[in-house]
């Protein structure tokens, strides 16, 4: 019997020893860079916005035999100035009607300081009021619910310094936007904290994305069904200085322009009233996209619904008819048919159909196909998105199902929902 060879242990050369450190430190450093992106004070969380109104930038200036006299006196005035503003900002003409100190008293639920001096006899101040819904809205004719938007998501990107930051880091941007009071808006504003995994999600590069299956996943984490965002550029002249803004309103998944503006503050502390300001702006131009019918969602961000199998059976009975009738056998007798009614013209329908185009070739390939279909009249493209999904308006000679039927029959298969057509070979 051979005898046991006795164990043997080989010690790792240095090289391996290095390598080994080496792929530990960069899978810290990786985990560490990980955690830090999730971690940390980056997010704000949105106010709880009531329905009252909100009437801010009123200025007041009185006088007193002492400061709580002054100041008492501002407020009454604030009050009243603020009703005669919002009279005039709900829609209303001529002057608001003259109430008792009492009535308005009766009325107001707060008063936020925007901005105060306070003298031994005399108060300077910048101030906003808030009306209770229930008791104004029965002067103002407005105590029934107003009409709003479809829920938007918002995605308030700043650029300061060069950066553009969303999350990554709390800006006095995102934190306007956080306490803004968003219940006397016609905007359906969904407004995200930024904390956690939101981070990650949304960052400042999306809004430069075109695909619609990713901005679909998003929006369907939120409960949205579109998107707008408010970009900030901020510059600083010098270090106590004025600070200029310039805001631009865009929206969509094709992050279209809507408006912009320009703002200046006179110095860092009146930072805070130049975005609040500018935010109320903001609002007034998406509003009025939104009574304008440019805001309404895009149509290729609603998900594909399934095709009912009654619909498919009644699509493939249109084109057994429009077969042509096989000849009869020679001697047969000739087949007797009853006259056809005369064609009539079928009226024209504006359809959006979606379509992949993976490749620029095969966006000029769908155009073609779908404009080969029979009844359509013209097809053009509005939405352009290589590797993601496009969008044509197709003008067709009848209703959406006949045009579904006649892009079946050249080979596409077709999924209808939201008002639209999405294809695919």
């Amino acid at each position: 019997m051979a005898a046991a060879r006795p164990l043997t242990f080989v010690a790792a050369s240095p090289l391996r020893r290095t390598l080994v450190v080496l792929a530990l430190l960069l899978l810290a450093a990786f985990s560490l860079r990980l955690l830090a992106q999730v971690e940390g004070e980056r997010g704000i969380a949105p106010i709880a916005s009531n329905s009252d109104f909100e009437v801010g930038g009123i200025v007041v200036e009185t006088t007193g035999d002492t400061a709580e006299e002054a100041r008492e006196k501002g407020w009454k005035e604030a009050q009243k100035l603020a009703w005669d503003k919002l009279w005039t900002e709900t829609g209303h003409s001529g002057k608001a009607p003259a109430l008792a100190e009492g009535t308005i008293d009766s009325m107001v639920s707060a008063i936020v300081i925007e901005r105060e001096q306070l003298g031994p006899h005399r108060y300077i101040a910048k101030l906003g009021v808030i009306f209770d819904r229930a008791r104004a809205g029965e002067i103002l004719g407005m105590s029934g619910e107003r009409a709003r938007s479809a829920p938007l998501l918002i995605i308030p990107v700043s650029y300061s310094g060069g950066a553009a930051t969303l999350y990554e880091v709390r800006t006095p941007w995102q934190r306007a936007w956080a306490e803004y009071q968003t219940a006397n808006s016609s905007i359906d504003y969904v407004r995200p904290n930024g904390a956690g995994g939101e981070s990650l999600l949304l960052t400042a590069g999306q809004v430069d994305r075109r695909s619609r299956t990713w901005w679909r996943n998003i929006l369907d984490q939120f409960g949205a069904a579109d998107v707008i965002m408010p970009m900030a550029r901020i510059e600083r002249q010098w270090p106590g200085g004025p600070v200029k803004g310039v805001f631009t309103a865009r929206y969509g998944p094709d992050n279209r322009l809507l408006g912009e503006f320009a703002l200046t503050a006179p110095n860092e502390a009146s930072l805070p009233l130049m975005l609040r300001e500018a935010i109320r702006r903001m609002d007034s131009i998406y509003a009025g996209a939104l009574a304008a019918g440019t805001l309404s969602p895009d149509p290729s961000l609603f998900a594909e619904q399934p095709i009912d199998q009654t619909v498919i059976d009644r699509i493939l009975g249109t084109i057994e008819k429009a077969l042509p009738v096989a000849e009869a056998p020679a001697g047969a007798a000739p087949a007797t048919t009853a006259p056809s009614p005369a064609a009539t013209g079928a009226a024209i329908s504006s359809i959006t159909v979606q379509f992949a185009t993976p490749d620029p070739a095969s966006v000029d390939a769908g155009l073609s196909s779908v404009r080969g279909a029979g009844g359509v009249q013209s097809a053009n493209i509005t939405s352009v998105a290589i590797g993601g999904t496009s969008v044509m308006r197709v003008s067709f000679a009848g209703d959406a199902d006949g045009l579904r039927a006649a892009l079946q029959a050249r080979g596409w298969q077709v999924a209808q929902g939201g008002g639209a057509l999405s294809i695919r070979r």
